[in-house]
C-alpha cells in the first residue's frame, strides 16, 4: 500500500497541475529555448542564450526572440554577426524580460528547465553577466512538463530521450525538430534558421502533448503497475473517477440528508 500511496499523491498533484494550467489557459505561457554547448567551454563562460520561443497555450499564439532577428532588424550583416554576439544577446533577453514584465501573473510551462546550466536561472545569470537586469519568475508559477508526465505515469512511460521517444510513439511529426546538440551546432555553423525553427518547432509540441493529456489520448510505454503503483490502486481511482461514482455519491449524499431529515422532522400520523 505504500508504492501505491506514493504513487496516487504524485499523480494527483500532477493532475491538479495540469488543471491549474487548462483551467486558466489563457494566462499560461509554453516556454523553450536553445543555447550553446554546455561542454567543451575551456574558458568556463556560461552557453549563450540564442532563441526564445514562447506560445500562449490557449490561442497557440507565438513569439520568439533569437540572435539572427535582433541582427536583421539592426541590419548586421549576416558575416558580421558572431562579431556581435554580446549586444545582439543582451538586447533579445531585454526584449525577453520585457515580455515577461507584461504577464508577472501567468504560468509558465517549461521541458526540464530546471537549474544554472540549462533553464530559468541560465537565462537570468546570461543577461545579468551581459549587463542586463532579468525579471523574476517565481518558482510557484513554473510547471515542468517532463516532471509532470513522470509523476503522472512513472519513470519508465517511454524510453530516453523522453520527448523524442514520446513523439514517435505518438506519431508526433519530428519536422524541424533538432536535438539540443544539433541545435548547439547548428549555432556553430550560422544555421539560425534551422536553429531557430527548432525552438518553435518545440514549444508546438509540448502544447501537442498537454492537448493529448487533456483529451486523454496520450500514448504512452507504461503499464497499469508503474502508473497506479498496484491493480488496487489502479482499481481504486477507475472508481473514484468514473461518472456512475460521482452519480452514486450524489444519490448517497441526498438520501442521507433525506434520513436526517425524517429522523429529526419525523411525519405525523
Amino acid at each position: 500500500m505504500g508504492i501505491y500511496s506514493h504513487r496516487c499523491q504524485l499523480r494527483k498533484a500532477a493532475k491538479d497541475e495540469l488543471a491549474d494550467l487548462l483551467n486558466d489557459a489563457t494566462r499560461a505561457i509554453i516556454i523553450h529555448y536553445s543555447c550553446e554547448s554546455f561542454y567543451d567551454r575551456p574558458d568556463g563562460a556560461s552557453p549563450r542564450i540564442t532563441s526564445i520561443a514562447v506560445r500562449n497555450l490557449a490561442s497557440g499564439q507565438t513569439s520568439s526572440f533569437s540572435i539572427h532577428q535582433i541582427a536583421e532588424r539592426q541590419n548586421v550583416p549576416r558575416d558580421e554577426i558572431e562579431t556581435k554576439y554580446n549586444a545582439l544577446e543582451k538586447t533579445m533577453l531585454e526584449e525577453f524580460y520585457s515580455y515577461v514584465e507584461a504577464r508577472k501573473d501567468y504560468r509558465w510551462v517549461h521541458w526540464c528547465m530546471r537549474n544554472v546550466n540549462y533553464g530559468f536561472a541560465a537565462i537570468a545569470h546570461r543577461c545579468k553577466v551581459l549587463g542586463g537586469t532579468p525579471v523574476d519568475i517565481p518558482e510557484s508559477r513554473l510547471y515542468d512538463l517532463a516532471r509532470i508526465l513522470i509523476d503522472l505515469f512513472g519513470p519508465g512511460y517511454v524510453g530516453h530521450p523522453r520527448l523524442t521517444q514520446l513523439m514517435e510513439v505518438n506519431s508526433i511529426s519530428n519536422l524541424d525538430f533538432l536535438t539540443g546538440a544539433d541545435e548547439a551546432d547548428a549555432f556553430v555553423k550560422k544555421q539560425y534558421v534551422r536553429l531557430h525553427q527548432s525552438t518553435l518547432r518545440k514549444v508546438d509540441v509540448m502544447s501537442n502533448i498537454i492537448g493529448r493529456l487533456a483529451a486523454g489520448t496520450l500514448k504512452t510505454q507504461a503499464r497499469k503497475r508503474e502508473i497506479y503503483g498496484s491493480w488496487i490502486g489502479y482499481c481504486t481511482e477507475i472508481v473514484r473517477d468514473h461518472p456512475a461514482t460521482v452519480i452514486i455519491t450524489l444519490l448517497a449524499s441526498i438520501a442521507s440528508i433525506v434520513g436526517l431529515l425524517l429522523y429529526f422532522f419525523p411525519r405525523k400520523g
